[in-house]
């Protein structure tokens, strides 16, 4: 049972993983502004070179040291897993999404807005399986607990760092990243009580049928 379930919550996670870095690429994809943390790494990808899903993950080895110093603890490592596979992952959508491009405003808003509904899904869908989460969303927490306040906060002050850090770079800044600052929070708050009874359900059905087969076995 115990190694049933561990099955079902990696399968959660690759799942919310995968849809995260649907979201991220079609934000990118919108021409229309990403979040401020993505809207670094195209930054970087552009004016120092290496691909957005490289960054993801060279950010997330200084993040996972900076939340360390922060919990005063040793170093979450296994982060640095979820960062590697979310670059992979924004690669590879980036790579299939690569010819999807809009001329007219409607729909680059349109591009925008699903890529970041889908991408707060995503996190949290991933999020609730406590297995590992991006450097990023790890300091979220992290700041919600320290201030104790909500996601909504504590990621609003994310944002707005890093805005600054992709103006340095220039990175995608506009009307889309504002959007994020201002509704990215709200989105993921919305969907983590949907997203934690989702995960309840799959683990109950996977439970009774457990269950229904042990006393099959019997």
């Amino acid at each position: 049972m115990i190694q049933s379930s561990r099955i079902n919550q990696y399968i959660i996670y690759l799942l919310g993983i995968v849809i995260l870095a649907l979201g991220i690429a079609l934000t990118i994809q919108s021409d229309f502004g990403t979040s401020p943390f993505d809207a670094l790494l195209v930054g970087l990808s552009l004016n120092v070179g290496l691909t957005v899903g490289a960054w993801e993950i060279i950010i997330a080895l200084i993040m996972i040291c900076c939340n360390a110093l922060l919990q005063k603890k040793r170093p979450e490592v296994f982060g640095l897993l979820t960062a590697f596979i979310t670059g992979i992952c924004i690669d590879s959508w980036l790579f299939l999404l690569h010819s999807l491009a809009f001329e007219l405003w409607f729909y680059k808003i349109g591009c925008f807005g699903c890529g970041l509904v889908i991408a707060m899904l995503g996190t949290s869908i991933y999020l609730q399986t406590n297995l590992a989460p991006i450097p990023i969303d790890r300091l979220m927490i992290i700041l919600k607990r320290l201030t104790r306040t909500n996601i909504l906060f504590s990621r609003t002050l994310i944002n707005f760092f890093f805005i600054f850090m992709a103006l340095v770079f220039n990175g995608p800044i506009s009307v889309g990243t504002l959007m994020t600052v201002c509704f990215g929070g709200i989105i993921l708050n919305f969907f983590m009580p949907y997203s934690a009874r989702l995960v309840t359900i799959l683990n109950t059905t996977n439970k009774r049928k457990y269950k229904l087969n042990k006393n099959h076995s019997i």
